[in-house]
């Protein structure tokens, strides 16, 4: 039986595709199990047995999963087995760095090109993709019916190009901008922010720190009575 999906299991099912791809010969086994990975993962095993059950229905009791079977659904639950044609609107470094990644092609994403509005970038390309104008935005989006956005532009004009993204028939933003986007119900946002992802690894590490402090001093009593 196959279970309804969450958001988090969804976070969690590319860590698993990951692992399983660096899986070779050394391995041993065609098969693996929900404990495998979780231990290899250093994440609760029975979360990990929900998280496939609900992509999977191929596991069996005291053989697991078939490895190659696992990843071709993972792979085709996350969509990754089509290609999904992505424009980028601002290039600047994080922007072109986006537009160079060769990587993305295997998490079927595929991005045609960068806009901005900066004269001295146009004209330009990155790894033979082009950098346009933003006018052309809409023209292009419409031609191949272009389905995501990728934000990489100030918080000044975030709102603005999203905007325009979603008058040019844009479905889903992926936003890096650090900006919250007010968009219609029926658009899909993914924002990154970096400042937040960078303050739950500050506490995360601040809070091992501590209990490895307190661990030490806990012994350091122990001994002197």
């Amino acid at each position: 039986m196959i279970y309804p999906i969450s958001k988090q299991t969804l976070q969690r099912l590319p860590l698993y595709l990951s692992y399983l791809k660096t899986l070779g010969f050394e391995y041993g086994s065609e098969n693996i199990s929900a404990t495998t990975i979780a231990n290899a993962l250093r994440l609760n095993q029975v979360q990990v047995r929900k998280d496939l059950a609900s992509i999977s229905s191929s596991g069996k009791p005291k053989i697991g999963y078939n490895i190659q079977t696992l990843i071709v659904e993972i792979e085709s639950f996350l969509g990754y087995d089509n290609i999904n044609e992505a424009v980028i609107v601002g290039a600047g470094r994080l922007g072109t760095a986006l537009l160079t990644f060769q990587g993305f092609k295997e998490y079927g994403l595929d991005i045609l090109a960068a806009f901005d509005s900066n004269p001295e970038k146009l004209g330009m390309t990155a790894c033979s993709k082009p950098i346009l104008p933003v006018e052309e935005l809409k023209e292009m989006c419409l031609k191949f019916n272009i389905r995501i956005g990728i934000i990489t532009t100030p918080a000044k004009c975030a709102q603005q190009v999203c905007d325009l993204l979603v008058e040019s028939g844009i479905q889903a933003i992926w936003n890096f901008a650090p900006v919250h986007l007010i968009v219609p119900p029926n658009i899909l946002v993914q924002n990154e922010n970096m400042a937040t992802s960078l303050a739950v690894l500050s506490n995360h590490l601040t809070e091992r720190i501590k209990s490895g402090e307190e661990k030490n001093g806990t012994r350091s009593d122990i001994r002197e009575k």
